[in-house]
Parts: C-alpha cells; sequence; structure tokens
C-alpha cells in the first residue's frame, strides 16, 4: 500500500473505521473486478478518498456488497462499497500507477527499471492506462487529461534549477488531482462543490508530491537522483511552510462544500491529513512546528505553554513524558501500530493517571484545536 493518508486504528472511531475499509477494500476490489488481479497492486490509501468524496455527497447511501475473507483484513469479511465512486477510485489510481510505473522505467529505478523487466513494465503500464481510459469515459472522466498532464513532468522538472519554485513541480500533480476531486460532484450530482473540490484536489495533490520529495530527500541526496528539493534549493522549513498553508486551505475548501455525510472526509481531509504532514518531516529530522525553540534543542513547546512531543534533534525518536519511544518502522503497509509504539494509540494527551491501556473509551476533556466538525473523531478524545 502507498498513499500519504494512512489513519491509525486507534484515531477513528469504529464507524468510520469500518468506512473507511469499505472504501478501501471497495476500491481494491473494483481493481480486480474491472481490471484484473494484478491492477489490485495499484491499490493505495489516498484512491479511496474519491470513493468517499461522492459517499458524503450523495443524498442516498453508497451501495455495499459482502466481500469474502481477506489476509488483510485477518482472514475477516467486509461490506464493502460499490458503485460510481469506488469504480471512479479504481479508475484514477490506475492512472497514476501506469505513470509511476512509466516513469520508474525511464529513469531506471526500482523494479520495472531493471534490464529485461521493463520492456514488461512498460507493456504493464500501458494496458493499465488504456483500460482506466475506457472505465473513466463511462464514468464521464477524460483520463488521457490526467494522463497528459502527469507526462508534462520530466519536460517541468528539466525546467527547473535553484532559486526556482518547488511549486512548478508540483504544477502538474495539482492539476490531476484537482480533476478527479473535482469530478466526485459530477458522479454525485453535486455540480455546486465543483469549484472547492477542485481547489481541494489541487492543494491535496501539492502535499502529496512535496511529502514524497521530503520522505525521498535523504535517499536521493545520497544517490544523487533528481528531487525537487534539491534542485530548487528548498529549505525543508520552507517546505512543511507551504504544506500547512496548503493543509489550511483544504480545511477551508471543505468547509464550503454542501456535504451529506461530512464525517469522513472531514477526519482524513483534515485531521488526518495535517498527521501525515507532521510524521513525514518528523521521520525526515524536522518536527517543522512554529512552536520550536530555539533553546534545547528539539524541544515543542505548545501553544498554552506546556509540554509536547519532542524530537531530540538525533533522529532518536520522540520522548514523551517519562518514556522514550523508538522511531518507527517505515513500513507503509504495517501504518503506525507497530509493536508497542505507544504513541500511537492517542492515550498521552486525555489518559489520566497515564500510561494506561486503551480501552476505546474517551479519557475526559481536552483541546481538539477548536474543531467544530462534529465527526467525533478528534484523536485524543476517542481513545
Amino acid at each position: 500500500m502507498f498513499g500519504i493518508i494512512r489513519p491509525c486504528r486507534h484515531r477513528l472511531s469504529g464507524r468510520l473505521r469500518t468506512e473507511w475499509t469499505a472504501h478501501l477494500c471497495g476500491l481494491c476490489l473494483a481493481l480486480r473486478d474491472e481490471h484484473g488481479q494484478l491492477a489490485r497492486t495499484a491499490t493505495n490509501y489516498d484512491g479511496l478518498l474519491l470513493s468517499a468524496l461522492v459517499d458524503a455527497q450523495s443524498d442516498a447511501d453508497t451501495p455495499r456488497r459482502t466481500a469474502g475473507p481477506c489476509a488483510l483484513r485477518g482472514m475477516r469479511g467486509a461490506s464493502v462499497a460499490i458503485g460510481d465512486g469506488a469504480r471512479l477510485a479504481a479508475s484514477v489510481s490506475l492512472v497514476l500507477a501506469s505513470a509511476k510505473v512509466s516513469d520508474h522505467v525511464v529513469d531506471g529505478d526500482g523494479v520495472a527499471g531493471r534490464r529485461g523487466v521493463g520492456p514488461l513494465a512498460q507493456r504493464v503500464a500501458a494496458g493499465w492506462a488504456q483500460r482506466a481510459a475506457e472505465s473513466g469515459e463511462r464514468l464521464g472522466l477524460d483520463t488521457t487529461d490526467l494522463a497528459s498532464a502527469i507526462a508534462t513532468q520530466p519536460a517541468v522538472e528539466e525546467t527547473l534549477s535553484a532559486g526556482g519554485s518547488v511549486l512548478t513541480a508540483t504544477g502538474p500533480t495539482e492539476h490531476a488531482t484537482a480533476a478527479a476531486f473535482a469530478h466526485t460532484a459530477v458522479l454525485a450530482g453535486r455540480l455546486g462543490n465543483a469549484a472547492e473540490l477542485g481547489e481541494a484536489g489541487r492543494l491535496f495533490g501539492r502535499i502529496a508530491h512535496l511529502l514524497d520529495a521530503v520522505e525521498d530527500l535523504r535517499d536521493d541526496r545520497a544517490t544523487g537522483a533528481w528531487n525537487p528539493l534539491l534542485a530548487t534549493g528548498t529549505e525543508l522549513a520552507e517546505a512543511r511552510r507551504l504544506c500547512d498553508d496548503a493543509v489550511l486551505g483544504v480545511r477551508l475548501a471543505l468547509d464550503q462544500l454542501s456535504l451529506t455525510r461530512p464525517a469522513l472526509v472531514h477526519a482524513l481531509l483534515v485531521h488526518e491529513l495535517d498527521r501525515a504532514v507532521t510524521r513525514t518531516f518528523g521521520h525526515a529530522g524536522d518536527g517543522g512546528h512554529a512552536h520550536r525553540t530555539s533553546g534545547t534543542p528539539g524541544t515543542e513547546v505548545a501553544a498554552n505553554g506546556g509540554s509536547e512531543s519532542i524530537l531530540d534533534g538525533q533522529g532518536g525518536g520522540l520522548w514523551y513524558p517519562r518514556f522514550r519511544v523508538p522511531p518507527r518502522p517505515r513500513n507503509p503497509a504495517l501504518g503506525c501500530c507497530v509493536g508497542l509504539y505507544m504513541c500511537c494509540s492517542c492515550q498521552f494527551c486525555c489518559r489520566d493517571p497515564y500510561p494506561g491501556p486503551c480501552d476505546g473509551e474517551p479519557k475526559g476533556t481536552c483541546d481538539c484545536g477548536g474543531c467544530d466538525c462534529s465527526c467525533g473523531d478528534c484523536s485524543c478524545c476517542d481513545c
């Protein structure tokens, strides 16, 4: 699995966790049913946002069907989303996966870039692009526009040099995600939402591109591979500022939408998107918070003056009161709930006394940042 929106199971309420799984598994099965078993490798956490957005805007409940046991669900069945939302998510995911494979072949990196594998990978990518175009056409989405935008990426990258704007590099991704997000309004019959969704999608694409660059920064610097941050000389602090501004922009755009069921998309595109930014920059060795002090290295102080998490400045992990939590393995397949990493159990801000077992019950009141979304899913209040 890949994608920047990877919610920890402790941070979603039982209802929202069930809905999230329904859209993720619906995307996976839509890829299988329309494009074959191999296409299921294109399943990604961000693609399900399109299915969730269609569902959130629809007057009627998104149809569901019962899926059989799956190893990724612990060999349990599940109710999964079907319909236009899942098919749109599958089509867009396949376009993006096709472009990613082709990019690896051209750059000669990854499995797809290996000699002898490249021609086969290129044929697979071309087949995916063709099938995605056909399914997109049935949904009224011109995937060739998405593919064309992504195809301009190499030419855009060639124009970048030190001192240039890193946002030039994110442009093609922003265009593609804006079109995909806006089309959910068409499928849901909420055309009045299209402009705001396009803006939210554009900013989401910016964040996704920048976070990918931040995640690859260390390896790209070591290998000499092209990276937009290195090519333009953009510092991590500036990249963090751009991401934070985009997160705010997404939230403001969502506030303007007419939604029937806003809880899940708000939890994912407001709370989890912000956490994705914090997580990525934390792994990069820069907490990136505006409240960082210049005294003790890595100390972060909350707006109210209280002590929050501390990044030790040596890449050695996060410190919480009384505990040192080792760095979590960067394995997207495992999410953030790995072993005994208590920092993802959300108990530190509300548990009294702490630490204690996460029993799923609220631990009293806490400051959820003034969130008035009524999604009931602020992480510190639901665990």
